[in-house]
């Protein structure tokens, strides 16, 4: 049903989740004792943090159909279509595809649920490509 591999989406969706979590780096923060903040900068949206680039360039690199469905799987999974309307959300895709998918894509919270919601809808499966989810 899906061109975009599966393990593909998985990983996108894991770098959302990553990029959805981030939150403003506090400058009163940047002072901090580096070992008493365990591994916590990841959540920070600083210039040095590269969660938006990856995510930016992994869209970036799926081909056109692949990205297609991303934004079908992301009006799906928002309930703008439901699983039977597949076709729809896919033709409405091709129609309002422009080269800034990956703006627009970043710029929609809770994209990676979005996408979860999506498969699940679809009736498939990504567990086997879930790395280190609880």
């Amino acid at each position: 049903m899906l061109t975009i591999p599966l393990q593909k989406l998985a990983f996108l969706i894991e770098k959302a989740r990553e990029y959805d979590a981030e939150v403003p780096a506090d400058p009163g923060d940047l002072g901090s004792n580096a070992s008493d903040d365990g591994e916590t900068d990841i959540l920070l949206d600083t210039p040095d943090n590269g969660t938006a680039e990856e995510l930016r360039e992994a869209i970036k690199g799926l081909n056109t159909d692949e990205q297609e469905e991303l934004l079908a799987l992301v009006w799906l999974g928002r309930g703008d279509f439901t699983a039977a309307e597949w076709p729809a959300a896919m033709a409405q895709a091709r129609e309002s595809r422009t080269a800034s998918e990956a703006d627009y894509l970043l710029g929609t919270p809770l994209l990676a649920d979005y996408l979860e919601e999506a498969v699940s809808a679809l009736g498939l499966s990504l567990e086997e490509f879930e790395i280190d989810r609880l």
